[in-house]
């Protein structure tokens, strides 16, 4: 009956005061030290619980200030950026003045020597990867990294998130459309006509109107027609994450590599060695052929996997 007491008044103190009153009275009952030993590891654990308590206050406070602070730097950051374009414009000149570009003779040099220095009867395509090369340099790495900076935000890899992943693998179908006959057919024709024109486009880019990104965007919605009327299982045959990052890494370095050699060479009056070949070939215009086929990789790269991505989650 002693014990029957006993344990109804421990099941009441464990009511009131929570399971804290309980376990210390097991631990109590259980160990054969002093009053004077119980009594200091009670104010040590209280110690304890106090610490913990004032670190689990403080841990929001922190994150809180560390918010405020990449808040605070980004605000600066873009006001700074923002300050120093309106400057510029400022300083530019008014239009219609005879110090713009123009009205200068920038315009009538472009016409008279982009074939004979670049090669590319096409002068809007040898200006973009001749002329204004280093521009179109960061225009393709602003791509990439667009396409990084939407792959760390919606991609569910990872040790963290492998329920997610999982869970997400189980509803793979969800994102599989539908066996459309009608659209099935048309993409059978239209899927491979649309490539090989978009390559049409990149490898004439230095002939006529194109050049890397139009046949780079063009090479992209092939992709993605393909994929809406077959599905991510028969794309990724030939498609993958993993052909993603080899194209388009490999076309940004040999981007990179090409154009500094070419940097390199002009900023100290060398000769580079590349001729720029007859004009009106299709292996003519020196490294303006490769380069468009590097822009074209990376725009459609960067165009089938931001669709994957938003629609889908991961790549």
């Amino acid at each position: 009956m002693k014990k029957k007491n006993d344990a109804f008044s421990r099941l009441l103190d464990w009511l009131e005061n929570g399971d804290q009153a309980l376990d210390t009275e097991m631990e109590d009952s259980l160990s054969d030290a002093s009053p004077a030993e119980h009594i200091k590891q009670k104010k040590k654990k209280k110690a304890d619980k106090r610490k913990t308590a004032s670190k689990g206050a403080s841990a929001p406070r922190r994150a809180y200030a560390d918010s405020w602070w990449y808040r605070t730097c980004a605000v600066v950051i873009c006001l700074s950026l923002i300050g120093l374009l309106l400057f510029t414009a400022l300083r530019l000149p008014e239009f219609g003045t005879a110090d713009t570009l123009i009205d200068s003779e920038l315009t009538e040099y472009y016409v008279e020597h982009t074939l004979e220095e670049t090669g590319a009867v096409n002068i809007v395509t040898g200006i973009i990867l001749d002329y204004r090369g280093f521009d179109t340099l960061g225009e393709s790495h602003v791509l990439f990294i667009a396409v990084c900076t939407v792959l760390l935000m919606l991609s569910v890899r990872g040790e963290k998130n492998e329920a997610l992943r999982l869970k997400a693998n189980e509803y793979e179908r969800h994102f599989e459309p539908e066996d459309d006959l009608i659209l099935q057919s048309a993409a059978r024709i239209l899927s491979p006509l649309t490539l090989v024109f978009g390559l049409y486009i990149i490898f004439n880019g230095h002939l006529s109107p194109g050049g890397g990104f139009s046949g780079g965007a063009i090479l992209g919605a092939g992709l993605i027609l393909y994929q809406n009327a077959f599905g991510y299982e028969k794309t990724e045959r030939f498609f993958t994450y993993k052909t993603f990052r080899w194209v388009s890494v490999c076309a940004l370095l040999f981007y990179s590599a090409a154009k500094g050699y070419h940097f390199f060479t002009g900023a100290n009056h060398l000769e580079n060695g590349i001729s720029p070949g007859v004009a009106g070939n299709i292996l003519s215009a020196g490294l303006l052929l490769p380069l468009n086929f590097a822009v074209g990789c990376v725009v459609a790269c960067t165009m089938y996997a931001l669709y994957t991505m938003f629609r889908k989650g991961e790549f």
